[in-house]
């Protein structure tokens, strides 16, 4: 990868089992959870007696790091010392069609040598992790540490004293329940705990870290062969859904996390290849659509996407695929986080698609939800019981924004997948939802967009197109179904809606506005995106063609900003807006400098979705899962989408 990473994924199972170095050099600073809090993991080889490290801070000299490549599912890096080259590769298989490797919470270190200076070496590898992976901080509680011998598996587990699962929810937290284990296997292999410094084969720093527990796993490395760690996190509960704990999907049946953990080991090569094999096809396929910039950006974004994600099942057996609204409000299963994410899962797996609307359409059916529009969110991480944004009243809701969600990712669903069943039992809701969009969405009163941060705007023209492209989502919806004469009605009314918006939107320069009573004004239009991959012809194409011309000199060192009010913009709509090119060239010329910006950015952090197209600074929000949106380029190439 040419991109520097704002932040480099190590392990990346879920919102809460997260870590990350967000440095250039793994030994440039302390490894963080995504919200940027210390999640300290510490790496260190002794090579014939001298000790040097690899990962993290110490008093001990750090190994010259030499090479860093992100794919899909692998982190590698390689560094020098005293005649070896070190190879650490950390991999988190998720693989989108598999539920099982979607969810199990184990994640992998292998650690390899070769000599450099023709000598045989002596190297022993230690890791170190400590009990900020398992508490919302360091000291915020006691914990308990146990050791076992898993069938030649040496394993140590930490985790919080006092076992209050599921009882928080919240943004800027992390996990205070449950158990994480860390493992290494063979006749040399070593697990424990420490406290002091002096109790591991590196000295640590001084000050607060030297003051926490730590559990940490030795073992030897031979030439040219691998050897294995593995990071695991046994959550026990996972969710609570409507008032009731859910599990995991791995441990749905009670599976043990010590025998998910022999289990890891065993199949690592299957899964290394597997994982290797699905991220060569991501570059490639990407490289062909978009480029190798565009491509490198969904390497970087694929595990960041799985990993803002919980998937549980419901009381019926059916996936429930639940996003976590990440540094924003920590909403659970938000309409307008999901819906920008869809395009990397209808890629994919649109099961999952259905499993994020399933806990909307129950919400939306319950007696607690008493509106004529879609919800925004059904709660905040990971208490799934009901709309928490803007207190269920009716201000601050998002009525056009989610109804022309819902209807869209409905469509895109029913397209993908070829199967129309979700659709035709939710198509009550539907109806009840273009009804709202054909009486409301033409010109939107004062309302928020998923755009929120600006605030609210009345007459907003790329809210209007969210409402064409709703209603023709439903058009599609019953041409699928067979019904003819309803799909042409619905279609029908999208055509009506488009021509008579292109009219009032339009500025004297041939582009078009951001608000429809604000002449020369410009906003991104990104929602009209979907009459392009749907091939449905809603929109005129001189109408799209002249837009496109406007965006292409608006844009700036780091890329085309939103809309006229700012100079920031969003990651996800600047690809959605640039894959309404036609050519290959203008495509890149809008979505290079988003490439740039994470390149270059001093914000180091997981990729942000909203950020300033002069200096590339961090506005707002990371780790989102909307970045799944930044895939919508691929699956346009792909055509899978057109109906």
């Amino acid at each position: 990868m040419r991109m520097r990473p704002p932040s480099v994924p190590l392990i990346t199972i879920d919102p809460y089992f997260s870590v990350w170095s967000a440095a250039d050099r793994l030994t440039d600073n302390e490894t963080v959870h995504w919200t940027g809090k210390p999640n300290t993991m510490r790496g260190n080889v002794t090579v014939d007696g001298e000790c040097y490290r690899f990962m993290g801070r110490g008093e001990s000299p750090a190994m010259r790091q030499t090479f860093l490549d992100v794919d899909a599912m692998s982190t590698e890096y390689r560094f020098t010392a005293a005649g070896i080259e070190l190879t650490a590769r950390f991999t988190t298989p998720l693989f989108p069609d598999d539920y099982y490797y979607l969810t199990r919470p184990v994640s992998y270190l292998e650690l390899s040598y070769r000599s450099l200076d023709g000598r045989a070496h002596d190297v022993v590898a230690g890791i170190a992790v400590s009990e900020e992976i398992c508490l919302d901080y360091r000291g915020s509680s006691e914990v308990e540490t146990a050791l076992y011998d898993n069938g030649g598996i040496s394993t140590v587990r930490i985790g919080n004293k006092t076992q209050d699962v599921l009882a928080k929810r919240g943004d800027d937290i992390r996990i205070d329940w449950g158990y994480f284990y860390l493992s290494t296997a063979g006749q040399n292999a070593k697990t424990g705990v420490f406290t002091k410094e002096e109790d591991f084969i590196d000295k640590m720093p001084h000050g607060d870290s030297a003051e926490m527990t730590f559990v940490f796993a030795e073992n030897a490395l031979s030439e040219n062969e691998g050897q294995l760690f593995t990071f695991a996190y046994d959550d026990i509960q996972s969710m609570v859904y409507f008032g009731k704990k859910l599990k995991s999907y791995w441990n749905r049946e009670g599976s043990d996390i010590l025998g998910e953990i022999a289990k890891a080991f065993s199949d690592y090569t299957f899964a290394s290849i597997k994982a290797k094999a699905f991220s060569d096809r991501l570059f490639l396929d990407a490289t062909r659509a978009g480029g190798e910039k565009y491509a490198e950006m969904l390497s970087l974004a694929y595990r960041q996407v799985c990993a803002a994600h919980k998937l549980v099942l419901d009381e019926n057996g059916d996936i429930l695929y639940i996003s976590k609204e990440c540094h924003s409000n920590g909403c659970a299963a938000t309409v307008d986080v999901s819906y920008p994410s869809i395009p990397m899962f209808l890629l994919y797996n649109p099961e999952l698609v259905r499993g994020m609307m399933r806990p909307v359409i129950k919400y939306a059916r319950s007696s607690k939800w008493t509106f004529d529009f879609a919800p925004h969110d059904v709660g905040q991480y990971p208490h799934v019981n009901g709309q928490v944004y803007a207190d269920n009243r009716l201000e601050g809701q998002m009525p056009v924004e989610e109804c022309g969600n819902m209807l869209v990712m409905t469509a895109a669903e029913a397209v993908a997948s070829k199967d129309v069943s979700f659709a035709r039992e939710n198509l009550d809701l539907l109806e009840a939802w273009v009804r709202y969009l054909i009486e409301n969405g033409a010109d939107p009163a004062n309302q928020l967009c998923t755009d929120d941060f600006a605030g609210h705007m009345a007459h907003n023209c790329n809210l209007s197109l969210k409402a064409v492209m709703g209603i023709a989502g439903l058009g599609i919806i019953y041409n699928m179904l067979g019904e003819k004469e309803k799909a042409e009605e619905y279609t029908a009314k999208a055509k009506e809606m488009a021509a008579d918006w292109a009219k009032r939107a339009s500025n004297a320069d041939g582009s078009y506005r951001l608000a429809f009573d604000s002449e020369g004004s410009f906003s991104m239009k990104y929602n009209i995106v979907w009459d392009k991959l749907f091939d449905t012809g809603i929109m005129a194409k001189e109408v799209i063609a002249s837009e496109l011309a406007s965006n292409l000199s608006r844009i700036n060192k780091y890329g085309m900003p939103l809309d006229n009010r700012a100079g920031y913009t969003k990651s996800d709509w600047l690809v959605w807006t640039a894959t309404l090119a036609e050519r290959r060239e203008d495509f890149e010329r809008m979505t290079d400098p988003l490439w740039d910006a994470y390149n270059s950015s001093y914000s180091r952090c997981p990729m942000t979705d909203w950020y300033d197209t002069v200096t590339a600074r961090q506005i707002g929000f990371r780790h989102r899962s909307v970045q799944g949106g930044l895939f919508i380029k691929l699956l346009d190439a792909t055509g899978k989408m057109k109906v």
